[in-house]
């Protein structure tokens, strides 16, 4: 490995991320939520069964819109053809700023992650919003002294989006800069790994049956309704459970960190008169 790729080697201690105040006031930033309206909108809520789903809302900090605003793109590549109009004020207004149906928020603050970390940045993970889409980027936060925007591309002309107040409109989490760098990708047989072909032909198998099960009246599988071996964490044929399985994150929620005041040294504190 060369210089240039150990010191971008992560440290071993908890990385932090530190939220700089840049005196235009710091927006709500919250741990990910893992509810989202159209899976509670789905039939029994279904799509909460789908743990990598739930898993990826909540994988790190949501920003929170603290203004209304509706916003129309008539289809032109300038600035001024997408017209905002703004609901109820606040600081983190949108505005058009690059053109090509861009929409830009400023968060109004310095992000800063430990050396080798940066941080990916883009909407609430599957919080599709209709006519407009989240745009996503790496920033190397680790040694930026640059703030960063969160924008969102129309997909739709003459079609009125809208932001709303405690809206999560960008998300963010640390993660190694060089990760997918260093990683080797390969393609090999399954029968080179016995064991997990194995387990894997033991799922296969009993899937097909449940779902076959699903289209019987009455049925075992349709008593069941899924079959939670992943959700679980337990391997197809009950030789034990995934050692570090997840079914939730704890994420911290942000703590405001005052200013330490230094107490004078002893033996040099002024004498009084």
């Amino acid at each position: 490995m060369n210089d240039a790729a150990e010191s971008l080697e992560p440290a071993c201690s908890p990385p932090r991320l530190v939220v700089y105040d840049l005196g235009h006031g710091t927006p709500e930033i919250r741990p990910g939520t893992v509810r989202r309206r159209w899976m509670d909108e789905s039939p029994d809520s279904f799509a909460y069964r789908c743990l990598p789903l739930t898993i990826a809302n909540g994988h790190g900090w949501e920003v929170l819109c603290d203004c209304h605003v509706e916003a129309v793109w008539t289809g032109g590549q300038r600035t001024q053809d997408i017209v905002v109009r703004v609901k109820r004020p606040g600081k983190m207004v949108p505005i058009s700023h690059f053109g090509a149906g861009v929409l830009t928020f400023h968060l109004n603050v310095l992000i800063r992650t430990d050396p080798g970390f940066g941080l990916w940045v883009g909407g609430p993970p599957n919080m599709p919003k209709e006519g407009i889409a989240a745009l996503s980027g790496l920033v190397e936060t680790d040694w930026s002294p640059m703030t960063f925007t969160m924008n969102w591309r129309f997909t739709r002309r003459n079609h009125t989006i809208r932001f709303e107040p405690g809206e999560p409109f960008c998300f963010i989490f640390p993660l190694p800069r060089l990760l997918v760098s260093t990683v080797q990708p390969e393609i090999r047989s399954l029968d080179e790994d016995p064991e997990l072909a194995r387990e894997y032909n033991i799922w296969s198998s009993s899937r097909v049956s449940f779902n076959t099960g699903l289209r019987e009246p009455g049925s075992e599988a349709r008593n069941r309704k899924w079959q939670k071996h992943y959700h679980h964490g337990r391997f197809p044929s009950g030789d034990g459970r995934a050692p570090d399985h997840l079914t939730r994150l704890a994420v911290q929620p942000l703590r405001r960190v005052e200013k330490a005041v230094r107490s004078p040294e002893p033996g040099l504190a002024e004498n009084e008169d």
